[in-house]
């Protein structure tokens, strides 16, 4: 069967690749030249405002890769491949279908030769990940029912740091929310982060890495931490280590809340890490009903408020988070409360009220007042 190059439109973005072979056969690719002398060939750098950090050890790209599971005949999407070394590990794994989706129009070309000696496997996208569709990336029939096995769909990736965080929660959403990659079914996802963030995402409860992240990505998703990669097998070096984490999103979520409640009751809670968890819950309501529907909150939940937050199970934010979900039914305006603006509001007026009173103390005299004091004062004629 003949493939056909084609060239194809998405928003804010260009994809290059050939329309699949339907006869899927073993693939090995051929030889290349190294990642190393890629980076050579086509002037290649990693640029420290993009956090990009290159992986250059094939034996390191397939234990990423391994992690995921089998990719054999499987559909993939790599995020960030940059110069393409942990996308030579995904297509020798036996890849049938491969999806890349690069920002940075530098490795455009290395990653078109991937393309050419894998006619049929790889599409190269050119945009942000953050921003990419890629509910409409992979054919519809790969789509699984939720409760189901997941879909011969996996996301693998060696991420950049200043994107693995914003980019892990808007996927974690997208889970609760069953959209992006997400419409398959439990899509799974292979991702590397710094090292601290991997602990985060892991961690236990009353670990001392216990975090927001800890609690939206468990409560989502089976998460498992796979190894971690030393910074000196980078170039150029991180000052951190690097962990590799694997997510598999759960047929049931821990917690049967909309993604944004739950958010709002862990993050005011961790902002009081290492105070009492009463204190966080406080700040969830207006100042005039602050003690008082705190009170109730914590005994509907019954939950200890003198647990410090990282002492808090999934059990306790479930219990906390159907507490919350139930005062703001009862109480209109609640859920869109936010402390932060009612404390920038009280500064902003007590400003400006000082400024009043200091404008008041520094008015000129009226001129009436300055005419009497003329016919007050003595005649020194």
């Amino acid at each position: 069967m003949t493939t056909s190059i084609f060239q194809e439109e998405h928003p804010a973005c260009t994809v290059w690749g050939m329309a699949a072979s339907r006869k899927i056969v073993p693939f090995r690719l051929p030889p290349l030249p190294t990642i190393g002398e890629i980076i050579k060939l086509y002037k290649l750098r990693a640029e420290k405002q993009l956090s990009q950090n290159f992986l250059l050890d094939m034996r390191l790209t397939d234990k990423i890769v391994r992690q995921a599971g089998c990719v054999r005949d499987a559909h993939v999407c790599e995020v960030g491949p940059g110069p393409g070394g942990l996308t030579r590990s995904i297509l020798n794994a036996g890849a049938a279908d491969l999806l890349l989706v690069e920002k940075d129009n530098r490795f455009i070309p290395g990653l078109k030769l991937l393309s050419e000696v894998a006619p049929g496997k790889v599409r190269i996208v050119q945009g942000d990940i953050l921003t990419y569709r890629m509910d409409r990336g992979f054919p519809k029939v790969l789509t699984k029912a939720w409760e189901d096995d997941p879909p011969d769909l996996h996301i693998i990736g060696n991420l950049p740091f200043n994107v693995s965080t914003p980019l892990i929660i808007k996927w974690l959403e997208n889970i609760s929310n069953r959209t992006g990659p997400f419409v398959y079914g439990r899509t799974r996802l292979t991702l590397t982060f710094q090292k601290e963030v991997a602990e985060r995402l892991t961690a236990s409860t009353s670990s001392r890495q216990r975090s927001r992240l800890s609690i939206m990505a468990q409560y989502l998703c089976t998460v498992k931490s796979c190894f971690t990669i030393p910074g000196r097998a980078f170039i150029p070096k991180p000052e951190v280590d690097v962990g590799v984490v694997h997510f598999t999103p759960l047929a049931q979520p821990q917690i049967q809340q909309p993604f944004k409640l739950v958010e709002k009751v862990v993050r005011n809670v961790f902002q009081f890490r290492r105070k009492h968890c009463h204190k966080g819950i406080e700040m969830l309501f207006p100042e005039a009903q602050r003690l008082e529907l705190a009170e109730v909150m914590m005994r509907e939940a019954d939950v200890d408020p003198t647990l410090r937050p990282t002492e808090l199970s999934i059990t306790d934010f479930r219990a906390l988070t159907d507490a919350y979900s139930h005062l703001c039914s009862e109480n209109p305006g609640l859920l869109a409360y936010d402390f932060r603006e009612e404390l920038r509001l009280k500064h902003l007026n007590k400003r400006m009220g000082m400024t009043t009173v200091r404008t008041q103390k520094t008015r000129l005299p009226e001129r009436g007042a300055e005419k009497g004091t003329v016919e007050e004062a003595p005649n020194v004629l």
